[in-house]
């Protein structure tokens, strides 16, 4: 993401430019608009037009339009995201007032106004316009005959393509079939790899598997590159790292994530950072539960003592569209860090927000044992309204 223009006032209120490059760029804005807020963008709008003879026509023309935001759509898998809203703002081809949906498109600017940006709102245009969070690790997840291979970026795991074959059993006597099969599987697999991972950025993939199938993956992927003679495989050899994984599903990338050779060698990837604080919470759940608080209630009392030591927060609060009910989270964020506390907020598109999601959203490990909260009602509301 580019940041063109910024220009917000000491009230808060303002506008910023943004020029979204790749497609988590979309999610990133996914997060930065709200019902309410003034979006700019060029748009196509079909426009009925009539000749000198009378006869009416209809055309596509682009053109600028400024809407009151209303309804927010995002599609995680194409990465693409719409946005219906009332024109506010003279136009020649759309009265006042008329509906348009614009869906925002890569490399084309959009400048979004806002009667209040708020510093959680204002951290994500920094991290989603910090050149070093982008997808550095990739993860292919595999088992005979299935394979998944992911994009892990900064904000969102992406499934960028699934392999299924085929393989049929070993036969007694005769493995001709069994050995075909797991070739054509083992090169789909191959081709994947090069076509969606962009060697130049990624830094590490994982390669993960129950049994011996990663091993044998790997042997024929390099087996060929020399027979293939592919310079771009044989390069960057050292950046593949073999995993055990319980199963080839998608869900298995948490257990990779969690091992601790792979930690510390993604280290100084956001993705592992959130795997390890959530571990860290269910190991003081475990251990001193006085120390280990979830829901929003409970939360909040703990701030309230400046007790948190780190706060780990889904971005899916962020998007409630009750507006008090945002402000009480970004207190609570705020609060935190104007305390010393560190700050986690966990994308609900990554495998460790899903689980955060599950403990409504919000949770803290705390500096000190704070008892006797278990009477405090928990009214954290984990919807987006």
């Amino acid at each position: 993401m580019k940041l063109l223009h910024k220009d917000i006032e000491k009230d808060n209120a303002g506008q910023v430019t943004l020029m979204p490059e790749e497609a988590e760029d979309m999610w990133h804005t996914y997060n930065l608009l709200q019902v309410g807020d003034s979006l700019r963008a060029s748009t196509i709008r079909k426009v009925q037009t009539e000749s000198t003879t009378g006869s009416v026509g209809s055309s596509r023309i682009r053109t600028t339009l400024t809407l009151c935001v209303e309804t927010i759509d995002f599609d995680s898998q194409a990465c693409q995201l719409r946005v219906k809203g009332t024109n506010i703002e003279e136009n020649q081809y759309v009265k006042m007032g008329a509906y348009h949906t614009i869906e925002l498109e890569l490399n084309r600017k959009f400048t979004l106004a806002k009667k209040s940006w708020d510093s959680v709102v204002l951290e994500r245009i920094d991290q989603a316009c910090d050149a070093t969070q982008k997808a550095d690790v990739a993860a292919v997840v595999m088992q005979e005959g299935l394979a998944n291979l992911v994009l892990v970026t900064s904000a969102m795991t992406l499934l960028r393509a699934k392999v299924e074959v085929t393989i049929p059993r070993k036969r007694r006597g005769s493995c001709t079939q069994h050995e075909k099969a797991l070739e054509r599987f083992y090169e789909a697999v191959m081709q994947a790899i090069l076509r969606h991972i962009n060697f130049d950025v990624v830094k590490c993939i994982l390669v993960a598997s129950p049994g011996f199938v990663k091993d044998q993956f790997m042997t024929y992927i390099f087996r060929e590159a020399v027979r293939q003679d592919n310079k771009i495989l044989l390069e960057n050899r050292p950046k593949f790292m073999l995993v055990h994984s319980s199963s080839g599903h998608k869900y298995s990338l948490k257990e990779i994530l969690s091992d601790p050779t792979v930690t510390s060698r993604l280290s100084d990837t956001k993705a592992a950072g959130e795997v390890k604080a959530l571990e860290d919470f269910y190991k003081m759940l475990q251990h001193e539960p006085d120390r280990a608080f979830y829901g929003l209630a409970h939360v909040e009392k703990a701030a309230d003592a400046l007790a948190i030591d780190t706060l780990l927060i889904s971005d899916k609060l962020f998007r409630h569209q009750d507006i008090r009910t945002r402000s009480r989270y970004v207190r609570l964020v705020d609060s935190v860090r104007d305390n010393g506390g560190t700050v986690r907020i966990f994308s609900s598109l990554h495998v460790s927000g899903e689980q955060l999601t599950q403990l409504s959203g919000v949770a803290a490990v705390l500096r000190f044992p704070i008892a006797d909260l278990s009477e405090a009602e928990d009214d954290s509301s984990s919807d987006e309204g």
